[in-house]
């Protein structure tokens, strides 16, 4: 469902400024790198209306205590207790300004990053988009994965801690802005890529199916 939004807002951004591109008269409606980008980042702020409650949801079960100790008996308890102790923004929406910021840079990043490679691919071998092949393909869009996650990991690592945070007397973090202070107090700049090594490895393959899945089915459609 989610590669579905992130797919679809990308490319009704990208039609918007094609269309942008030649009510100026350009020669080209083709759409700048910049424009790639801000698509990319269109696409990630509508995901994060989705992916924001879904991974804190996913974050409350995966950390809560086992036997005695369990706080939710599965995803719906979990949305209730979240709602209803902190309110939808303070509750089941909690860090969501810092998961838009994560999905805008994550998936301006990715979505440039592999039309750059797209675009420097035809170019470098002459030959038309349709016509790069399958592995290549995947190959790009692997290396747009790790890009993903290179760009926007520190906003991620904020927003889990954020996600995972007590409420009431037991909470830590104030606000984004708070969570950052003091991961940075506490930990240095280590403390903002920390785990992103078993990310990286998980982010490649994810990231070439999905792309070469959606280029293949594209042509295959016509």
């Amino acid at each position: 469902m989610q590669v579905s939004v992130q797919f679809g807002a990308f490319h009704e951004a990208r039609r918007y400024f094609e269309r942008m591109n030649a009510q100026k008269g350009s020669k080209d409606p083709h759409l700048s790198y910049s424009q790639y980008y801000l698509s990319g980042a269109f696409a990630g702020i509508v995901n994060s209306v989705i992916s924001g409650p879904i991974e804190h949801v996913r974050i409350r079960l995966q950390t809560q205590p086992h036997g005695e100790g369990r706080l939710y008996n599965g995803p719906l308890d979990c949305i209730k207790k979240l709602s209803s102790q902190g309110g939808l923004f303070n509750g089941l929406y909690r860090g969501e300004a810092v998961t838009i910021l994560r999905e805008a840079q994550a998936y301006g990043t990715w979505f440039l990053s592999f039309e750059y490679m797209m675009d420097w691919e035809a170019r470098r071998t002459n030959t038309k988009r349709e016509d790069i092949p399958a592995y290549k393909i995947a190959g790009y869009g692997g290396l747009a994965g790790e890009m993903l996650w290179l760009s926007s990991y520190p906003f991620d690592v904020v927003k889990s801690k954020m996600q995972s945070d007590g409420f009431g007397e037991q909470q830590r973090y104030k606000n984004m802005r708070d969570c950052f202070r003091q991961t940075l107090a506490q930990e240095g700049m280590g403390g903002f890529v920390k785990g992103i090594a078993p990310t990286l490895l998980r982010a490649a393959p994810v990231s070439a199916g999905t792309f070469a899945a959606f280029e293949l089915t594209k042509r295959a459609l016509g």
